[in-house]
């Protein structure tokens, strides 16, 4: 620890108490507060309050922090979701099925990347069939003709991008870093005549999603009917078990090295089980920060959450800019003795802000926001 008390003549500046390396050896009786720019990339600042930001007695205004049970969306027809959070970038939403589609579906207005909570089955596709299973991120490249085949119970976490889905640089860590792209499943093309689809009239009806209203187009054979494919393009699984993080004994990482893919103005993390940090003074749990120019908004899928209590899996949280967040009060002691996290959780920041839709509104935790006021002295 560091105290000074006058500003540094080197790059930044630094008053008062402080600790040299952030998360590691924090001042005693301080909170520590990291205060950023372009999410854990730009400019920062590193605060060591005297007492938790997040100690608040009530919050008026739209940006208390938000909770939902999402998994209690119904979902609509054919597999597409309740919308619960969405700007011009972005919507996120629960699809909930559990049968064959009986129709096709070609989404003309973004990219889909569906996370998958509950179910297995297969996804039928243009390029071919794609066997899923709980765990899996299913992309599925706007354009595509799809199909859902499945006799249980599904349920799907849905992001639709208005851009292309892509990966993101894994810069000096190397292209093998978090997964190795070989571990990324494709479809195969079944035996031709293996496919079904057809409706009680001995059609194939496809339904094509534009700029939100449908178009219906029937075909007297089935629609996924190629004979072979070649190229860059196609849809693709990936299994958080395929997943290995990146990690560091000595530091707790910022959420952004976990980053999975990249859109337009947001990125989609995924939070897996790993090693915690193990050096004495390093800080095991997530930091308080303000994340000025980003929306934080995660999806529990299993396991223990230890930073966050009272959230079960199927919940979403959602922290907008401006507003700190941060552990939970007992987070802390909770981690103590812990040597590695059991949480798996998909997270997804955006640089628009967003916006509740009223199904969201529906399965919302009311007092969510003042869970941070507990075992808190004032």
């Amino acid at each position: 620890m560091k105290t000074r008390k006058n500003l540094s003549s080197g790059f930044g500046w630094s008053q008062g108490v402080y600790t040299m390396q952030p998360h590691v050896d924090l001042p005693e009786g301080t909170f520590e507060e990291e205060h950023a720019r372009q999410g854990f990339f730009g400019r920062t600042s590193h605060l060591y309050h005297r007492h938790p930001p997040t100690g608040w007695l009530r919050i008026e205004g739209p940006l208390k922090p938000r909770a939902y049970s999402v998994s209690k969306l119904a979902g609509q027809a054919f597999g597409q979701p309740d919308i619960f959070l969405h700007n011009a970038d972005v919507q996120l939403g629960v699809a909930q099925f559990k049968s064959d589609f009986e129709a096709f579906i070609r989404n003309a207005d973004g990219d889909e990347v569906r996370f998958v909570h509950e179910g297995v089955g297969r996804l039928e596709t243009d390029y071919g069939d794609l066997d899923y299973r709980k765990g899996d991120y299913l992309v599925i490249p706007r354009g595509t003709t799809y199909r859902f085949v499945t006799q249980v119970q599904n349920s799907h976490l849905v992001i639709e991008s208005a851009s292309e889905m892509t990966l993101p640089d894994r810069g000096m860590l190397g292209r093998h870093a978090q997964f190795d792209p070989m571990v990324m499943r494709v479809p195969q093309l079944p035996p031709e005549g293996s496919q079904s689809g057809a409706n009680l009239a001995g059609e194939f009806e496809l339904r094509i999603k534009r700029e939100k209203e449908w178009t219906r187009v029937f075909y007297p054979w089935n629609p996924l009917n190629a004979a072979g494919w070649k190229g860059d393009l196609a849809p693709w699984a990936l299994n958080v078990a395929d997943i290995r993080p990146i990690i560091s004994p000595r530091f707790h990482l910022p959420p952004s090295v976990h980053t999975t893919f990249l859109g337009h103005h947001f990125v989609i993390c995924t939070f897996l089980p790993r090693p915690l940090e193990s050096e004495p003074g390093a800080m095991k749990v997530p930091f308080y920060h303000r994340n000025i120019d980003f929306d934080e908004v995660i999806f529990y899928h299993a396991g223990n959450f230890f930073s966050r209590e009272g959230i079960s899996a199927g919940a979403v949280t959602w922290h907008p800019q401006g507003i700190h967040h941060g552990p939970h009060p007992n987070a802390a002691k909770n981690v103590q003795d812990k040597t590695s996290t059991e949480e798996i959780a998909v997270m997804v920041d955006t640089y628009r802000p967003l916006r509740a839709t009223s199904a969201a509104e529906g399965v919302e935790y009311g007092d969510y926001a003042m869970s941070w006021r507990a075992d808190q002295k004032r």
